[in-house]
């Protein structure tokens, strides 16, 4: 039985993916919901299985290429499994063909100039809703198609034609010869996009403080032990930080708001992103409802996170939501930064190195261990007033941490 591999329903928001790897190639016998191909999405790596034991066929969307949901990958013969099975299996593959036949029409219908029809649906409403014509965006997706992202790039331009995206030259480059090309994976397509669209949409401003870290490290020292032992997990700095900005979110709302058209978006909840570097890029897993958790569930909930986006088995509901961010350019050694926020949240708090300084205590000169902190925040919706007390706030919370337990 010919049984047809499709690109399965990806998320509400994402309607294509590019061809990641292939772990199985035409010919070879697969196992039930054996790994067959990765998808890169513009959130997460969405791995397709075998759905029955079989003999993978035949391969028709090749790695690299732009895919839609529903689009067919490949085709299986179930049940062909070993040399006995592999004879019959040439029947099956046969089979599949005619239905394998209709997969190129709706590719080869696009016209060279891209026209309403040819918009994904994502693209179609996003243009409705902002009275953008699609008939002259130009396409990204497979076959010219508009994709949501070519919309968004063409309202963050002011509404006039994109540029030309970069490819490759016409004519030899002065040191093409010593010079390697690799197509941008989806994930840094959209990295790049969100973050050009927070500099070109939010007013963007980045206020600074700096925290003596002596009593949180202090405290830390004292009870690391005894907390690993009791809730099976180190206790690491960051739990103290989304415990500071949920305590700061609350006393100053618009950080933690977003604007919505003309109006004012106010969260009456703390789901705090949290950056992970990964080998693909950087992704902001949330923790949900963190003003309801224990140091300990935070520290959990940023282990499992962080364990599952650096191996790329994080889900995309887990990478949504978000209402703050939290970044922590100090574990690469940054001892200052201006972080981006992430649309459309409207603030971002970046983290820096531990550094031993002089400091100017009581009238005397010591060391103390100090961390940058700052905050970059959408001006349109935060006021500076805000911005610098909400800093202000976190700082006191980190320098007495007593201030965390007692909401204070």
């Amino acid at each position: 039985m010919a049984v047809e591999i499709r690109v399965p329903q990806l998320a509400e928001s994402i309607s294509e993916a590019t061809v990641g790897k292939w772990s199985a190639k035409a010919g070879d016998t697969v196992a039930r919901d054996q790994l067959l191909v990765e998808l890169e999405t513009d959130k997460v790596t969405v791995e397709v299985n075998a759905p029955e034991a079989g003999t993978l066929s035949e391969v028709l969307a090749a790695e690299g290429a732009t895919v839609q949901v529903g689009d067919l990958l490949a085709t299986l013969a179930a049940g062909a499994g070993s040399g006995a099975g592999a004879k019959p299996a040439a029947k099956p593959a046969a089979a599949a063909a005619p239905a394998a036949a209709p997969a190129p029409k709706p590719a080869a219908a696009p016209a060279a100039a891209p026209a309403a029809g040819q918009a994904l649906p994502a693209a179609a409403k996003l243009a409705a809703e902002k009275n953008v014509d699609v008939s002259k965006v130009a396409g990204s997706g497979r076959d010219g198609r508009v994709t949501k992202g070519d919309v968004m790039d063409l309202l963050a331009g002011g509404g006039a034609a994109p540029a030309a995206r970069p490819s490759v030259p016409a004519g030899p480059r002065a040191n093409g010869d010593r010079e390697e090309r690799q197509r941008m994976s989806k994930l840094r397509q959209v990295i790049a996009r969100r973050l050009k669209e927070a500099q070109n949409t939010a007013a963007l401003l980045t206020t600074f403080n700096e925290v003596d870290m002596t009593a949180l490290m202090a405290a830390r020292k004292q009870y690391v032990d005894g907390f690993e032992k009791k809730h099976g997990v180190r206790l690491g700095f960051m739990s103290f930080f989304v415990k500071a900005c949920v305590q700061a979110l609350k006393e100053f709302p618009a950080v933690n708001a977003e604007i919505e058209g003309d109006e004012i978006v106010f969260k009456n909840y703390f789901n705090i992103g949290c950056a992970v570097s990964t080998p693909t890029g950087l992704v902001v897993p949330v923790i949900r409802d963190a003003d309801q958790m224990s140091f300990a569930g935070i520290e959990k909930t940023i282990s499992d996170l962080g364990k599952r986006a650096r191996d790329g088995k994080l889900g995309i509901d887990e990478l949504q939501g978000g209402s703050f961010s939290i970044t922590n350019g100090g574990v690469f050694g940054s001892l200052m930064s201006t972080p981006i926020i992430n649309p459309p949240q409207s603030a971002i708090l970046g983290m820096h190195k531990i550094q031993d300084r002089p400091m100017a205590i009581n009238g005397q000169v010591v060391i103390r261990p100090m961390m940058y902190i700052a905050l970059t925040y959408d001006h349109r919706i935060v006021d500076g007033r805000e911005a610098v007390s909400f800093l202000v706030r976190v700082k006191e919370c980190l320098e007495d941490p007593q201030r965390l337990l007692f909401e204070m």
